[in-house]
């Protein structure tokens, strides 16, 4: 189980078809609580997020997953454009695992998502 945090509707479409495509399961979490929630009752291989969504406060959420010792270990990786390196920076602080150029994370969603299916939940 993966679990997406992006409100962006392209993204979201995209990171849905490629999983359906992979046969790897997601789940969407469209708020800081939910994606917390979610992440205590799911215990994903892996969480997404979208470093440039303002209603997920990404940053602010990645710091509140990584300061909870249930949360703590759980993989994450946000996708942001490369030129913004500000929000990468504060990503890093807040302890995210991965930050990825948009185009990149597009590019690799597949065996992104294939890789994570493979880890252990």
């Amino acid at each position: 189980m993966i679990l997406v945090a992006v409100d962006d509707m392209l993204f979201s479409s995209k990171i849905r078809t490629t999983a359906k495509q992979a046969g790897v399961e997601i789940q969407f979490a469209r708020t800081p609580a939910d994606i917390l929630t979610q992440a205590r009752a799911l215990n994903p291989a892996l969480v997404i997020f979208d470093l440039n969504s303002a209603r997920i406060d990404s940053i602010a959420t990645v710091k509140s997953l990584k300061s909870d010792n249930a949360l703590a270990a759980i993989p994450t990786l946000g996708f942001v454009s490369h030129v913004q390196t500000d929000v990468i920076e504060a990503a890093r602080q807040a302890g995210i695992d991965t930050v990825m150029p948009r185009s990149a994370f597009a590019g690799q969603l597949a065996d992104i998502l294939l890789s994570a299916r493979g880890a252990p939940s």
